[in-house]
């Protein structure tokens, strides 16, 4: 649970123009806490912050940034240099659908940058002055994806397969530093990932306000939060099952959601 005293005053999101960032920055406004947003929307990065102070009274500033380029975790501390952070919500990603050897291979390269290098380099920014202060929290978000092999996904089931190792990873060396560590697993959620990774969607998606509600509400209390009954028994599935078995089933379900153009 946001704990102002601990996480606040100020909360910095990553990929907060839409989708899961975008909740984010709405629930903890909500809480009280004020907002340092990153994305590279501009125009949707001002009309939320501006929502945001007039919903809840709270300031809102943010950054244009493009995480996946080299230097913007640099950028991103010096900007934020001047207040006092205690929470990172460390989310900004991007999917990719198809065929491996039929996707383009700077779009792949990219992603890599985008959800392993971006999310560790900002992680590492952020847990130096956490520590220096004495208190934080970070909360890492990766993917159901990551539990397992993802044919028709392959690169970005191993992006989030990494965001979950490096954040268990984490909350152990962080355990007794007052630095609280939390990987999000959600599966499929109602936002525009689905569409911009190339995915035909269908099927049961989550309501993004609900994942974002139940990993607020699992931090401090959990490293590993994977939301929603079914996502939570894909999960168990993927650690009881032979990891051949499971990677065969990933590659039925996620076939059925690709574009036919991009098998």
């Amino acid at each position: 649970m946001v704990n102002p005293s601990k996480h606040g005053p100020w909360a910095v999101v990553t990929g907060a123009s839409a989708g899961l960032g975008e909740h984010f920055a709405r629930q903890l406004a909500a809480s009280g806490l004020n907002l340092f947003l990153v994305a590279r929307r501009q125009e949707r990065l001002e009309v939320l912050c501006d929502q945001l102070k007039r919903a809840h009274g709270v300031q809102a500033r943010y950054a244009v940034l493009d995480l996946a380029q080299e230097g913007s975790d640099l950028a991103l501390d010096q900007a934020t240099a001047d207040l006092d952070v205690g929470l990172l919500v460390d989310n900004a990603g991007a999917g990719y659908f198809g065929r491996f050897d039929g996707q383009d291979p700077e779009r792949l390269a990219a992603m890599i940058r985008l959800n392993c290098t971006g999310v560790m380099l900002v992680a590492h920014r952020f847990v130096g002055r956490f520590k220096r202060r004495g208190r934080g929290g970070i909360i890492i978000v990766a993917s159901l994806a990551g539990f397992q092999a993802t044919p028709w996904m392959s690169v970005y089931g191993a992006t989030k397969g990494f965001d979950l190792l490096f954040g268990e990873g984490l909350a152990q060396e962080l355990r007794g530093s007052g630095i609280d560590v939390l990987v999000l697993n959600p599966g499929s959620t109602s936002t525009e990932f689905g569409k911009v990774a190339g995915s035909t969607g269908g099927g049961f998606s989550m309501r993004p306000e609900k994942v974002v509600g139940g990993a607020i509400r699992a931090l401090g209390r959990k490293v590993v939060y994977v939301p929603g009954a079914t996502n939570k028994l894909v999960a168990l599935v993927d650690r009881i099952f032979p990891r051949g078995f499971v990677a065969h089933m990933s590659g039925r379900t996620l076939r059925k959601i690709t574009p036919p153009e991009h098998w």
